[in-house]
């Protein structure tokens, strides 16, 4: 029977910096096994956008096996040792996630004087809730530990499984998975196509947890194979996407030409009804402008696009404020903006409130419209058991509307009739970031028409020049991958950005910038991605395999 890593660092003195590193986290407890176990999972949101650092999820996840290592003593995983992994795992996701998330504190300091008190929970309170989900990741690979190098495989299951439950279970919150530090390089992000963000996610843990053998193994072949595997698996995923992503250009969708507007309205005092006249003036003036000989203004553009809530008021209430668009656009132009929207069902008394993408042709007339089905808990809602005692204790959702916002029928479709655009997939804010969820499944009438692109309106001046906006949009691009379609995507203050189907950049505006974006639409990719056809399916297969693989050899081993 073979020895685990933590009882060859116990029978003797570690021998070089790297091992002895391994041998005093290995050996930590109490108190300074979770506090490492903080730090380590810290140090791991640097690989996530905007950073990039990938070399610091390496040194995250070889923390966390070493961790686990220390917890694997002994032949058989007691309850004793898989709680503690599950502690080990619990520190290391509240660490990564209070590193990843703390821009959210932003949200509750635009109305201080409401919401300050709960900026501890946003900040300290949601991550320490999500960690769970790593706890429950880090003790499943605990459950699985191998004695031997595929340790690193039981790791990159547990990691992949909890973090796919994260994407689903109580509405989601798929932010920063770690799929993400392969899904912001243009070649690595291709593998997507094919697996999606949560094949990303087992790739990912895999390829950076490897190094962790590097110090301490039985034999040469079982010390330095981990590493040399990672090193041909992300260059082979790289020589993948190389070959995928075309030289030329996407070519442009004929007869379009979009507009899109970034206003940079700050979410203040400012934005209040009795500000409306000087907004529209801001979105006309901004619409209208002339961008160069062949940009002079809405007359040379074919469809104008505003953000998500462009307005502090009901447009389709506002008899003047629809006029004024009415006599701003020319016969034949489109207007496409993100608003609240009120209806009252019959037999109802209260309105319903909707975040809406609406779509406004000269005369004024509205077309299709869009109800954002994935509402924010606590942003846009206040969840249903917790409604009532929250509203009685005089707490509300950020978004200032009566009750907060109603999501839309998902039986709906998503998809858009826009006309001279091809099928709409929409997308309202963080909708964005739900792989597999961008585009409807089939219907009682039939399958939906295929999109042709990705329309994401969205308002990230709640957050600020922080990471949380960047990491919005990288989230955002990555969908375009996976489903093989053009990302046209609007946001308030940014960033907002046109990206085609391989997510490459083609057009953009920065962060923080009042401007507007001229870019044609770019096309579709021929035929369907296999992650569009299948979903997480071929993610599932990976899964089931590592999972395989990880239990055949312990039973081999044991």
């Amino acid at each position: 029977m073979t020895s685990g890593p933590a009882d060859r660092v116990a029978r003797g003195p570690a021998t070089g910096p790297l091992a002895s590193l391994a041998q005093w986290v290995m050996l930590t407890a109490g108190w300074r096994r979770i506090a490492v176990a903080f730090v380590a999972g810290a140090v791991g949101a640097l690989g996530m956008p905007p950073f990039g650092l990938f070399p610091a999820l390496v040194v995250s996840l070889s923390l966390a096996v070493w961790l686990l290592d220390g917890a694997a003593t002994g032949r058989r995983a007691t309850r004793g040792a898989v709680a503690a992994a599950a502690l080990i795992g619990w520190a290391w996701g509240f660490g990564y996630l209070t590193a990843g998330l703390w821009w959210l504190g932003s949200a509750f300091l635009v109305e201080a004087d409401e919401f300050l008190w709960a900026l501890p929970l946003g900040v300290l309170g949601l991550p320490a809730v999500l960690a769970l989900f790593y706890a429950a990741g880090f003790a499943f690979a605990r459950l699985l530990w191998p004695r031997s190098s595929l340790r690193i495989v039981a790791l990159a299951v547990g990691i992949a499984a909890c973090e796919w439950l994260r994407g689903h279970l109580f509405t989601g919150f798929p932010w920063n998975a770690l799929g993400m530090a392969l899904g912001q390089n243009l070649w690595l992000m291709q593998g997507a196509s094919v697996v999606g963000l949560y094949g990303l996610t087992l790739l990912a843990v895999a390829i950076a947890a490897a190094p962790a053998t590097l110090p301490v193994a039985e034999t040469r072949l079982g010390r330095f194979a981990p590493s040399g595997l990672a090193a041909l698996a992300l260059v082979g995923l790289a020589a993948f996407g190389a070959a995928r992503v075309p030289p030329a250009p996407s070519p442009p969708v004929a007869g379009v030409r979009l507009r899109l507007v970034q206003p940079n309205l700050n979410q203040d005092a400012k934005f209040r009804p009795e500000n409306r006249q000087d907004i529209l003036d801001r979105y006309l003036e901004l619409s209208d402008r002339a961008s160069g000989p062949d940009r002079t203004g809405i007359v040379d553009v074919t469809h104008v696009i505003w953000p998500e809530s462009a307005f502090p008021f009901l447009i389709q209430r506002d008899p003047e404020a629809l006029a004024r668009i009415a006599a701003a656009f020319p016969p034949g132009r489109q207007l496409i903006t993100g608003a609240a929207r009120m209806e009252t069902a019959a037999g109802e008394e209260r309105p319903r409130f909707f975040n809406s993408i609406l779509t406004i042709a000269s005369g004024p007339s509205f077309g299709d419209i869009y109800d954002k089905v994935h509402l924010v808990p606590f942003g846009e809602y206040l969840p249903g058991p917790l409604d009532a005692t929250l509203r009685a204790l005089r707490i509300r959702q950020f978004v200032s509307i009566p009750g907060g916002f109603t999501a839309g029928d998902r039986a709906r479709q998503r998809i858009m009739t826009v006309p001279g655009l091809p099928p709409v997939a929409a997308t309202i804010c963080y909708e964005a970031i739900f792989p597999g969820a961008i585009v409807p499944g089939a219907t009682p009438t039939g399958p939906p028409p295929v999109p042709g692109l990705i329309l994401n309106l969205t308002n990230d001046a709640w957050f600020g020049d922080t990471p949380g906006p960047r990491q919005h949009f990288a989230q955002a691009r990555l969908r375009a991958v996976e489903e093989g379609l053009p990302l046209v995507r609007d946001a308030n203050t940014g960033i907002s950005a046109v990206v085609d189907a391989y997510g490459r950049i083609t057009a953009s505006l920065p962060l923080g910038v009042e401007g507007i974006l001229d870019a044609d639409l770019p096309a579709r990719i021929s035929g369907r991605t296999l992650y569009a056809r299948l979903g997480d399916v071929p993610f599932a297969l990976a899964l089931a395999g590592a999972l395989l693989w990880v239990l055949t050899a312990r039973r081999r081993n044991a």
